[in-house]
């Protein structure tokens, strides 16, 4: 082992030395390694052997916070030593970056950015590829389940997301949030990140899995909203209406009927849509109250004495019904 992480390695073992001591030992060695790194190349192996020897040290203990700290900027001494000396194997760079955030119980959180000019394209399309695939192989927490995070899951999780940060690739955003689907805010979150990328159409039928597993429940407004402005934008009507329909259905309030009313209407086909779910909401052993707002709501908007025929007749009907 290099003077460096020997000398590091030698202070954090000396317990019967005062921590201040001690502290003050590991951080003049990270002084001198920013010196040997400004100096030119050479310091690469140092920098790398004093990470680990910090990262290792970092797992527990009373300081385990003092010493992660040091090992970040050890990091990005790393980093910097790996950029500016003679080209370095991206892959096994790669390989080293990946162990080191999840061989340990705490890992260091790696600056993706800094190590990009060493890992270079091949470098980092192998980190890449190495860790969607082992991030994949997590098993997604389904809707109304509560996931584990292990130890694992937390190092992938954080990775994956470091990766989609640095790269900007939407399809690495989804990966990561598709792999909690507990609830209805998780669907819409993926919903979210497609719409902001322009991918309506994944957008769509994202709120649509996210409505069947909710059953309409939780988050389920603020998906049918998002669906339904997709689809509007994207000229799929019918497609919106349905999401509409859907949601009047699962929870037939005034509110849901009044929305459903504006997105048919807009498409002209509101009069065969409100017979249909009128219909299907009388069929049901509870639905007169329903109906009964509906008529009041209906009532109240329209001209006096000049109601329409549908909604006179529905008015007579409840009003049997009360009899």
């Amino acid at each position: 082992m290099d003077a460096l992480p020997g000398r590091a390695a030698a202070a954090l073992a000396r317990v019967d030395v005062p921590w201040q001591a001690r502290w003050d030992e590991l951080a003049s060695l990270v002084a001198e390694l920013s010196d040997l790194v400004r100096g030119g190349p050479g310091a690469r192996v140092v920098a790398r052997e004093l990470a680990e020897v910090l990262v290792g040290a970092a797992q527990g203990g009373a300081q385990r916070a003092a010493v992660a700290g040091l090992a970040d900027r050890v990091l990005d001494l790393h980093a910097v030593a790996c950029a500016s000396g003679p080209a370095v194997d991206g892959r096994e760079l790669a390989r080293w970056l990946l162990w080191l955030q999840t061989g340990f119980a705490e890992p260091p959180e790696v600056r993706l950015a800094a190590y990009a000019p060493a890992l270079g394209e091949d470098g980092l399309a192998f980190y890449r590829a190495e860790a969607v695939a082992r991030f994949e192989r997590l098993p997604v927490i389904g809707f109304g389940r509560t996931g584990r995070y292990d130890r694992e899951r937390w190092a992938l999780l954080r990775v994956v997301e470091e990766l989609a940060e640095h790269t900007g690739d939407v399809d690495l955003q989804v990966l990561v949030l598709s792999r909690d689907l507990s609830s209805g805010w998780h669907y819409l979150q993926v919903a979210t990140v497609l719409r902001d990328a322009g991918r309506s159409a994944e957008a769509v039928a994202w709120v649509e899995r996210g409505l069947a597993a909710t059953g309409g429940r939780g988050a389920a407004t603020r998906l049918v909203d998002l669906g339904v402005d997709e689809c509007l934008r994207a000229g799929w009507a019918d497609r919106g209406v349905g999401l509409r329909r859907r949601a009047f259905l699962a929870h037939p309030t005034w509110e849901s009927y009044t929305r459903l009313r504006s997105v048919a209407s807009a498409s002209g086909g509101w009069p065969s849509v409100r017979e249909e779910v009128l219909g299907l909401v009388a069929e049901a052993g509870d639905g007169d109250d329903v109906l009964r707002r509906v008529v009041e709501g209906e009532w109240a908007e329209a001209p006096d004495g000049r109601a329409p025929e549908w909604l006179r007749r529905l008015r007579a009907e409840l009003a049997l019904r009360e009899r």
